[in-house]
């Protein structure tokens, strides 16, 4: 079946989908993917099949995990006699991924729906020790928060947060007109590789959350302001942090340092 005629099927906006037609785009991405045969490849999202049946050829066996059911069908027909293909009807945000791996090491791939890809992100990473890698596209906008430097435009709480458990990789852009129907967003693909050791100590990972929460909540108001009642002016002395700076001139390592110092006693 064609990838540039997929089957009829009426896009639906709670699900967030947009399907991939472009078929240079659709290279380009099972190229960045990178399947091989004994791969435990899983796709989030494989909705009409763009993506799956090329991965399904190149790795002979694939799971996918797809939340509407009514594409299904057209799924099932679109991979017909590529290889063996596993399909979970689930919500991924309720996904057992240690389940799903089943002691082997797991590689995720997909076209996220772009409304839930912060959470979904964040619980696919709960499972980081039975995942290698993935390869993601999503929102640009969402991408360049991923994996921007400190001390630019784009670097938030997002980056600080995902950089104690992933590093993550922008690869290249997708623009609207790759899709049916075409999203009034600019898409990028994302490498996002899971840590195998902790990049910096987290003491107390609520803590660093709340940090990091209220630095960037107040990102225009300097660190003494923003952390008042976090951060104490001892607890900036001892990790050599000038509390006159603002939360983007901050790498993530200094914000665990500055989690890692005793909360101020309240009296």
């Amino acid at each position: 079946m064609s990838l540039a005629n997929p089957p009829r099927h009426q896009a639906r906006k709670r699900f967030g989908q947009h399907f991939l037609h472009d078929r240079n785009v659709i290279g380009r991405i099972v190229d960045a993917i990178a399947p091989h045969p004994g791969d435990h490849l899983v796709e989030i999202g494989p909705g009409l099949g763009a993506l799956t049946r090329p991965l399904l050829e190149r790795s002979g066996s694939l799971e996918v995990i797809e939340l509407d059911r009514d594409v299904i069908p057209h799924l099932t027909a679109t991979c017909a006699g590529a290889g063996s293909l596993t399909i979970h009807s689930a919500d991924v945000l309720d996904v057992d991924f240690p389940a799903l791996a089943a002691g082997r090491t797991l590689r995720l791939c997909g076209n996220l729906p772009y409304n839930i890809s912060t959470p979904l992100l964040f619980h696919v990473l709960q499972s980081r020790d039975v995942i290698q890698d993935m390869t993601f596209m999503l929102q640009k906008e969402v991408v360049l928060r991923m994996a921007a430097a400190p001390d630019t435009g784009d670097y938030g709480r997002l980056t600080v947060m995902l950089a104690a458990y992933c590093q993550s990789t922008r690869l290249f852009d997708v623009g609207p007109g790759a899709f049916r129907p075409p999203p009034k967003v600019d898409s990028s693909i994302v490498r996002v590789v899971p840590h195998r050791s902790p990049p910096f100590p987290i003491a107390d990972p609520a803590r660093f959350a709340a940090v990091v929460a209220a630095a960037f909540g107040q990102r225009r108001k300097t660190l003494r302001n923003s952390l008042a009642g976090l951060v104490d002016s001892g607890g900036f002395e001892s990790c050599g942090i000038d509390p006159s700076r603002r939360a983007e001139t901050l790498s993530p390592t200094e914000f665990a340092l500055l989690a890692n110092t005793p909360a101020p006693l309240t009296g």
